[in-house]
């Protein structure tokens, strides 16, 4: 099994290490969150950025869109903790680390952050969705019910239907689990300012005593 590739963008207050690990969606990679650390405008948050394991030009993906997607998604979970539990022997405490991922970053965000058997600061969901959602409610650690999530989708999205999205994590709220759920008129993508604002906000409160 390989490796993920990744870059790390460090605070600009030493020695924190409170860490933002950020996903991709389909055909994207690294390159396409660059702007995120200087958006959020935090001093004291590291960023990870990931590649995806497989190729998808111009970019990579976490599973296969056109196959059997569960495949993909057993193989980049065991590849995400296999980083996670890394991070935690050079220092980066689970329970400060956020999960940030877009799309099929946002699925990999959920599928980590409810399996993963450490409680995450926070998991932040965009424009995604949960493959086999009932299977990962049953598989999910004993301290899921207890994990902070911000998850957000657009009422225009033409490639995850908004009801299929919004149906999946109301059962999933249902079921116990802490879900910040919130809606944009949006498309496939981060909603500008606003929505930037509610990713600001829900990571300040995942975090004592910082601004």
């Amino acid at each position: 099994m390989s490796t993920l590739t990744t870059q790390l963008i460090p605070a600009t207050e030493r020695d924190s290490k409170r860490l933002m690990v950020v996903l991709h969606g389909l055909g994207d990679s690294m390159e396409g969150y660059r702007w995120l650390p200087d958006e959020l405008g935090f001093p004291w948050l590291n960023y990870l950025l990931v590649n995806a394991p497989d190729d998808y030009p111009p970019g990579y993906s976490w599973y296969d869109i056109e196959g059997d997607p569960g495949i993909g998604i057993k193989r980049s979970y065991k590849l995400l903790s296999q980083l996670l539990d890394s991070l935690r022997a050079q220092g980066y405490p689970t329970k400060e680390t956020l999960l940030f991922g877009f799309s099929q970053g946002c699925l990999m965000t959920v599928e980590t952050g409810l399996r993963y058997p450490h409680l995450f600061a926070g998991l932040i969901g965009i424009s995604g969705y949960m493959h086999e959602p009932a299977t990962l409610v049953q598989e999910s650690s004993p301290v899921a019910r207890q994990q902070k999530m911000l998850i957000t989708h657009g009422h225009q999205d033409p490639l995850i239907p908004f009801g299929k999205v919004k149906a999946q994590f109301d059962a999933l709220r249902e079921h116990g689990f802490n879900v910040d759920w919130r809606a944009f008129v949006k498309a496939h993508t981060i909603a500008g300012r606003a929505e930037i604002e509610v990713i600001r906000n829900f990571t300040l409160g995942c975090f004592e005593g910082v601004k």
